[in-house]
């Protein structure tokens, strides 16, 4: 498990173009990424810095209320999901999201719980918390292809 605090917004893109840079070797196999924490915790800032890693310069907002929000990049696709709304597992499944997870695709899952025996195994589950007023954000890799991100993670970091 990698443990990192923030101490800003700023800090927290940052780390998020820290994770950009470990997944970007590994994006055409397709990576999943669970991504808890407490309402305002700054999991969508955590995923903002991921985006501008890949250069996405444009507005990045959780889509609580459109449940993914698709962003075309060379690569592929990075889907943002944001689960809050959802009030059972099956109301995924209106939304086609078997079709979400392919090769050349990442997609980052906030509150990925509600999506309970839907949603795919994660390579990598993220929690974003606040202790001692600082944002704590730890990882833990659950796939091979978590441990080798993780593995970059440590190092660029």
């Amino acid at each position: 498990m990698i443990v990192y605090s923030t101490n800003s917004e700023a800090e927290t893109v940052e780390f998020g173009k820290f994770l950009g840079k470990s997944i970007r070797p590994f994006f055409s196999e397709g990576v999943i990424v669970f991504l808890n924490g407490e309402l305002g915790a700054g999991k969508t800032t955590l995923c903002r810095g991921v985006l501008r890693d890949f250069n996405y310069l444009g507005a990045v907002k959780s889509p609580t209320y459109t449940l993914v929000e698709p962003y075309q990049i060379d690569l592929g696709c990075i889907n943002h999901f944001d689960f809050f709304r959802i009030e059972h597992p099956d109301e995924l499944d209106y939304i086609g999201i078997e079709e979400y997870f392919s090769e050349d695709t990442l997609s980052l899952i906030e509150w990925p719980d509600i999506g309970k025996g839907i949603l795919p195994k994660n390579d990598l589950a993220i929690s974003v918390d606040f202790h001692d007023g600082k944002r704590v954000i730890q990882m833990k890799p659950n796939s091979d292809l978590g441990e080798k991100v993780c593995s970059k993670v440590k190092r660029i970091a």
